[in-house]
């Protein structure tokens, strides 16, 4: 009989990491799967509000994530993908690439993805100008002209990256005005590299062996853009394609109650890919932490 852990947890972003620590600390024999450390937090770039750093990196709050839960005797697989997630009788199974897995609970902090633009161009010029993590790649595009699709708070954020970068920084924003912090849209607006399309879209991206353009329209008038990188941020889908047996609401996130606990007993979500409204850092975390504390809980009263 293959072994049953007291606790799965899928993911390994602020949520993942914190569930895995809390987890630790009560003696649960515990595995994490993800496939990588960090989550969105390895992709975010200047960070001035989570507590305790004044001023920390995305990248670096990663490796401090990933530093801490190194402190705990946790199994941790990196680089599996979650496949299928079903529940039978009291038992949680779990198939990735790679192997199957059985516990008693599960805690599904698989976070967000980026969504695509769905235009012309998209495609055949993904890596090759058009890329979707400014953190990651946005060193390459040092002395050039670039645009930002988006107008929320990682679009910003990206901005506030390449403006220290790129010699001209384009965003097009679908909606009147741009959204997020408000400090950093201060910021934003104030740089002088920065020139802002609301009310617009990008209908094409074009090229030869890069990117050397983008089409975008504003109020049914269309104009080119002369670029060569293209970065895009208009928002994330929840990772929860891979769990059927739980209810979602129509964005996809898994529905929880106050407590972290999903529609069937015994399966616990934390962080982004749930409906708690504020997608933040600090929000994540708080969140895995409770819901190691709830899973623990849990346990105690079935006696396990």
């Amino acid at each position: 009989m293959s072994k049953i852990y007291d606790l799965i947890i899928i993911g390994a972003g602020p949520a993942g990491i914190t569930a895995g620590v809390y987890a630790a600390r009560k003696k649960m024999d515990c595995l994490v799967l993800a496939e990588d450390i960090g989550g969105q937090a390895a992709w975010s770039g200047d960070i001035e509000n989570y507590t305790g750093y004044q001023f920390i990196t995305g990248p670096e709050l990663a490796s401090k994530f990933e530093e801490h839960i190194k402190e705990y005797d946790i199994e941790v697989k990196e680089g599996e993908s979650v496949l299928e997630f079903t529940k039978e009788d009291e038992i949680i199974k779990i198939r990735t690439d790679k192997a199957e897995y059985s516990s008693r609970t599960a805690i599904i902090a698989s976070g967000k993805r980026t969504r695509e633009l769905g235009v012309p161009g998209e495609t055949e010029f993904k890596n090759k100008g058009l890329t979707y993590c400014a953190t990651c790649d946005g060193p390459l595009f040092e002395g050039k002209d670039v645009v930002i699709v988006g107008g929320g708070n990682s679009a910003l954020d990206a901005a506030l990256q390449l403006v220290k970068i790129a010699k001209t920084v384009y965003i097009v924003n679908i909606s009147p005005d741009l959204g997020g912090d408000a400090i950093m849209k201060d910021k934003v607006l104030a740089d002088v590299k920065v020139t802002v399309f609301n009310n617009s879209k990008v209908i094409k991206v074009s090229g030869d062996k890069f990117v050397r353009n983008v089409t975008i329209e504003t109020d049914g008038e269309q104009q080119e853009l002369n670029v060569e990188g293209v970065f895009v941020e208009i928002g994330l889908i929840p990772n929860s394609e891979f769990v059927e047996c739980l209810d979602k609401n129509k964005l996809g996130e898994i529905m929880i109650d106050a407590q972290t606990q999903t529609s069937l007993p015994g399966i616990f979500a934390a962080g982004d890919v749930t409906n708690v409204e504020e997608k933040q850092i600090i929000i994540a975390a708080g969140e895995g932490a409770k819901a190691a504390l709830t899973v623990f809980g849990y346990l105690a009263r079935k006696g396990e």
